[in-house]
């Protein structure tokens, strides 16, 4: 059963986010103003080294007043493509200098309220550049063992859907191997 879309309207806009609404079609007949939330695309980085940790970063999300570990991930600029993307986060969000970058999944979190599109990646290994660049995006960063994530899962330490998406897969991912 497939909604059609009859148009779109922007009823506000900035560089972040973009609130339409959307004239849609239900499979019923019914006719309806949706709203939407178009926001940019996001490429989230699972970098893991060779002692099988993963590089995360303690941060504070206002909108929630939490605090939790997340990878380190940010929106894709215009002209870029995601893995341009994650290489320049992981370098400006955490110091490290990223290994081969290589597809882990692809994921549409809240699909049915917003278009926004994460590519997350596995990146294996890491060199250490410096401090980051980006002053206000953590107050720690710290390679965590991947046997220790399923508990930090389990006792919401760990939150952020990007986050979540990369870490289980790439949880999957290692059992199998």
């Amino acid at each position: 059963m497939e909604w059609k879309t009859h148009g779109e309207r922007q009823i506000y806009t900035n560089k972040w986010v973009n609130l339409c609404l959307v004239d849609v079609q239900q499979p019923d007949g019914r006719r309806w103003e949706y709203h939407v939330v178009r926001l940019r695309h996001l490429a989230v980085a699972a970098v893991v080294n060779d002692r099988q940790e993963v590089l995360m970063m303690w941060r504070h999300r206002f909108i929630t007043d939490s605090w939790a570990w997340e990878l380190p991930m940010g929106l894709i600029e215009e002209g870029e493509t995601p893995e341009e993307a994650v290489a320049r986060e992981v370098l400006e969000e955490t110091g490290w200098r990223p290994g081969p970058i290589k597809p882990l999944i692809y994921a549409e979190p809240a699909n049915g309220i917003t278009d926004s599109q994460h590519h997350v990646f596995r990146v294996d290994g890491a060199t250490y550049a410096g401090p980051p660049t980006e002053k206000n995006e953590s107050d720690r960063i710290e390679w965590i063992p991947l046997s220790e994530v399923r508990g930090m899962i389990d006792r919401r330490e760990i939150v952020s859907s990007g986050s979540l998406v990369g870490l289980l897969y790439l949880l999957m991912d290692e059992a199998i191997r």
